[in-house]
């Protein structure tokens, strides 16, 4: 098992999806959120899960609630808190809304965890995938400095830091569920690899 802690991000506000994604029921679980705690409980040794108000949730889980931040909606407040209750000096960040990042994604990235980057993250060929990697708290001041300015925005922080972006080929697994149509292809994809398996 991983010994760097996991922090899932379920703190969004799920605009797109028109609904409370974190809510979403997926793979035979009541919720996504609730999925995600569960299988990556099978690879970490600590899982966290960062939200806005843990009341919502219907299921036991090491939850860490957002600081009252005025409706900010941004990973940012969750940085800070989590670096705040957490006496850690790293933690891996994964968004509750990319159920197929595995195992071997998780190793690829946390096997450069001892050369003294900042932040180690995620980079297909289409994008930065900022909430898949590691974060770690060499950053909090930056991330409070941010929270403090009303700036949000996670790329450009890691283009400033001693960054390193491991690169992956396949974009599949990097799916995001952000419309009702990712949500549906999610979920076919999920019925589909399970009868593989079976």
């Amino acid at each position: 098992m991983f010994q760097t802690p996991c922090v899932i991000f379920a703190g969004g506000k799920s605009s797109r999806m028109g609904e409370d994604k974190t809510l979403l029921p997926f793979a035979g679980k009541p919720s996504l959120t609730q999925f995600q705690y569960e299988r990556l409980q099978k690879l970490f040794q600590n899982v966290y899960i960062s939200c806005k108000d843990a009341n919502k949730f219907d299921f036991a889980a090491n939850f860490i609630e957002d600081i009252d931040t005025k409706d900010i909606y941004a990973p940012t407040t969750g940085f800070v808190t989590i670096f705040n209750h957490l006496h850690v000096n790293e933690i891996f960040v994964l968004s509750v809304d990319t159920p197929f990042i595995d195992e071997a994604e998780i190793s690829k990235i946390l096997k450069h965890k001892d050369q003294g980057f900042d932040a180690i993250i995620a980079k297909t060929s289409h994008s930065l995938h900022p909430l898949c990697g590691l974060y770690n708290r060499s950053l909090h001041v930056a991330f409070s400095n941010m929270l403090q300015t009303n700036q949000h925005k996670l790329t450009q922080l890691l283009h400033m830091s001693k960054t390193l972006f491991i690169e992956f080929e396949d974009e599949s697994n990097f799916l995001n569920l952000n419309h009702p149509s990712e949500y549906k292809e999610a979920i076919l994809r999920f019925h589909e690899e399970h009868d593989i398996n079976k």
